[in-house]
This record gives structure tokens, sequence and C-alpha cells, in this order.
């Protein structure tokens, strides 16, 4: 299943802004690149983005979000942020020089997830480059939930987490040729207990 747009709607009025920090991982992008972020969520991204100075295009489906993403780059003026679905989005073919999909593609369902790598391929411009991440099986929250899909798993707040394999990544996008594509491994401290985070970064490029 999908998360539904009234989950995250819910979650996100409840708890406001939840990601603090700034994002890495990312290369450095070219200013003048055209950049599509899917499922902006609060803005962590794409605020990374754009104080590096790049203009950047962001969606989300949750309106919630899409407010809190407006309040974390206030003037700015490189960015427009809008309300659209990453499964189905309003822009032209090969818009963009670069797409960023950064733990959107985990909340969708097998189909929702192809639909997106659809979009991706549909809109980004000849030798543009798509950047994915998110988090793989290794990661300590896998199996938690109600399973609905093989990999991908309910929490009681009805948001839906798929958790990758490498493969299941390159697959996903054989549409595009694959640049590198790593697991990214740290531990995070809650009350003095150790968990193991694990997520899989992967870049794309696609061909003429």
């Amino acid at each position: 299943m999908n998360s539904s747009r009234d989950s995250w709607d819910n979650d996100y009025r409840r708890r406001g802004r939840l990601w603090g920090g700034g994002a890495s991982l990312f290369p450095r992008l070219p200013c003048s690149s055209r950049i599509l972020e899917l499922g902006c969520g609060d803005g962590k991204t794409t605020a990374s983005l754009v104080h590096a100075g790049c203009s950047v295009t962001a969606i989300d489906f949750s309106s919630h979000a899409a407010s809190l993403c407006r309040d974390t780059c206030t003037g700015q003026e490189q960015v427009s942020i809008l309300i659209a679905d990453a499964m189905k989005t309003p822009f032209c073919n090969e818009s963009f020089d670069t797409v960023v999909a950064s733990h959107v593609t985990s909340h969708l369902s097998g189909s929702g997830r192809r639909c997106l790598a659809g979009e991706v391929l549909r809109v980004l411009a000849r030798s543009g480059t798509m950047y994915f991440r998110d988090f793989s099986t290794g990661d300590f929250r896998y199996g938690r939930g109600r399973e609905t899909e093989t990999g991908t798993f309910t929490r009681k707040n009805g948001i839906a987490t798929h958790y990758f394999t490498d493969s299941e990544v390159l697959t996903l996008f054989s549409g595009l040729t694959v640049l590198s594509c790593v697991q990214h491994r740290w531990e995070m401290r809650i009350r003095g207990t150790v968990f193991s985070r694990a997520e899989i970064v992967a870049e794309f490029k696609k061909t003429p």
C-alpha cells in the first residue's frame, strides 16, 4: 500500500517539522541545473540545495509538508514548492537536469514505486542525473510494523515504509545508467541504546 495523504498530513500536523539539520551525501550540483525534488517533506533537503545556490522545484502531496517546506525556505527566491504527486507529476518531458528522490520512494507500494521511476525517466533531460536515497533492509527498523507487501511495513500511524536491497534499487531504475550504488551505515543512540541505521545512496544518469 502507499502511505496515504491523510496519514502524512496528520503526522506533519501533529509533529510539525520532523527532521532537523541539513541533508548530506549529495554531491555539489551546478547552480545552473534545473532540479526537481520529489517528496520534499518539511524541506530539509530542499533547504540544503537552495543554500548551496541551486534553483529547485520541490513537490509533496501533503499540503502540510509543503507549508512546512515553504517556512523552512522562507526568503529564498530560487525555490518553487508545489503540492503534487511524485507518481504523476505536472511537468513536461525532459524538464529537469537533476531529479532528487530522498526517502520518498520507500513510502509507495510496488506499483507506486514503478510509477515514480517512470516519471523520473520521463521528466529527466538527456544526460541528466538522478539521486536516490532510502533505507535498506539492514536498518534496525526493518521488520517493525505490519508487513503489507514483501519488505514493506506499515506503522500504527498508517505510514508504510519499504526497505530496499541494492538489487531492487538497480532494477527499479533500470531505464537509467547506474553510476554508483552504496550502502551508508551509521549508529543512532536512543536513551543509551545503540541502533544501527542503513540506507542506500545511488546515482543514475539518463543516457542519450
